[in-house]
């Protein structure tokens, strides 16, 4: 689809490819993805334009959605619209020749599900299939924004595991075969059993990132997730993991249900853990506090909340859910506490958001996010 969406920004596409374009573009997601590509394009390259993309993007999409006269000469008009808006944000890069536009579109970064037998496949949101291994054997389903695992394979007798890996900018959710629901955040990894097998004792699962759980009831077979530094055993709860191994320290929090957080750096006996409860490294011990739990699984709706945090701490959120790369080379932002909640805002306006704190310079480009000192 990359390819029909730069022929349509360019005025080449056919009949048939805008036909398939206007079939596609009428799921949200995929609408979605359409505006995020030309708006990737838009913010690596650094660009100051006054245009305002939402509105600019609004027009196009409704006017692809309309369905009133279906011939391409009529279509191509909005086309040539997108295509102008374009246009105007790459005057400067070097991409007209001899009149020409020649529109580049960046790769949004992809989903991946690596397989039990080591094949990858990439896993296309909004969509609806069965992914099938190497052998032809099915594995699971995917379903628009989730991937769902059968329990129906009760003769496997050993562990067969899978990885799910979500790129920054993105979230996804997976159903377990046992029943658990996960949702994995941006720049998190996964990797479990295709089936739970009873023989086992527990059920296992290993995290590097964010996760937020949903765990089915099996007394008989604990939940286990494994991080670098810690792991978290359940019977049936709720509960938010954050363990990047390139964050200073692993925490968890507590929704609903009761959990044991098992030290893994040094020995020390379990710390069971009650609802609205965050477990944490002090120095090298596990420690729990009382806390509001919604600050902390606000991801899970697509926001972020930020109380009275330093902005040392927030960079590596804004990150991943942004996709980007800041480098800070103003060091007294990093000890200015921020307070706000953020969902549908770009990234932008976020920078613009944390200017009325503390006053300071930024650019983008390329992806990269460089602040400085103000002039």
């Amino acid at each position: 689809m990359k390819k029909i969406i730069i022929k349509y920004l360019n005025d080449s596409i056919s009949d048939d490819e805008l036909d398939r374009l206007k079939v596609w573009i009428q799921k949200p997601k995929n609408e979605q993805k359409f505006k995020e590509y030309v708006r990737i394009n838009h913010e690596l390259n650094g660009l100051n334009t006054k245009i305002n993309t939402d509105k600019s993007f609004q027009h196009v999409l409704e006017q692809l959605h309309d369905t009133k006269g279906s011939s391409a000469g009529r279509l191509l008009n909005v086309l040539k619209y997108a295509a102008v808006f374009i246009g105007i944000s790459l005057i400067g890069y070097g991409v007209y020749k001899g009149g020409t536009q020649n529109v580049y579109l960046p790769d949004v970064p992809q989903i991946v599900l690596q397989l039990e037998d080591g094949t990858t496949q990439i896993v296309e949101e909004g969509q609806s299939m069965v992914i099938n291994n190497a052998a032809g054997q099915r594995v699971t389903q995917l379903n628009q924004q989730q991937l769902i695992y059968s329990s129906s394979d009760s003769a496997m007798t050993e562990l067969r595991y899978n990885t799910l890996k979500v790129p920054y900018g993105k979230t996804f959710g997976l159903v377990l075969s046992d029943g658990t629901k996960v949702m994995l955040n941006a720049g998190s990894e996964l990797k479990y059993p295709v089936h739970f097998i009873e023989s086992e004792n527990q059920r296992t699962v290993y995290l590097n990132g964010e996760a937020y759980f949903e765990v089915a009831k099996n007394e008989a077979h604990p939940f286990i997730v494994e991080t670098h530094d810690m792991d978290i055993e359940v019977l049936g709860t709720t509960f938010n993991i954050t363990s990047y191994t390139d964050d200073d320290k692993s925490y968890a929090v507590l929704v609903e249900g009761q959990v044991a957080a098992h030290n893994k750096l040094q020995a020390q006996s379990p710390l069971l853990m009650s609802p609205n409860q965050k477990v944490f490294f002090g120095q090298d011990e596990l420690e729990i506090k009382a806390v509001s739990v919604d600050k902390y699984i606000a991801w899970v709706q697509g926001q972020l909340i930020f109380v009275d945090d330093s902005f040392a701490v927030i960079k590596n959120k804004l990150e991943r859910k942004y996709n980007v790369t800041i480098k800070n080379n103003y060091k007294e932002l990093n000890d200015v506490n921020i307070t706000g909640t953020f969902k549908d805002e770009s990234f932008d306006q976020v920078l613009k958001t944390f200017q009325t704190y503390i006053e300071f310079d930024y650019t983008i480009k390329n992806g990269v996010v460089t602040i400085t000192e103000p002039k």
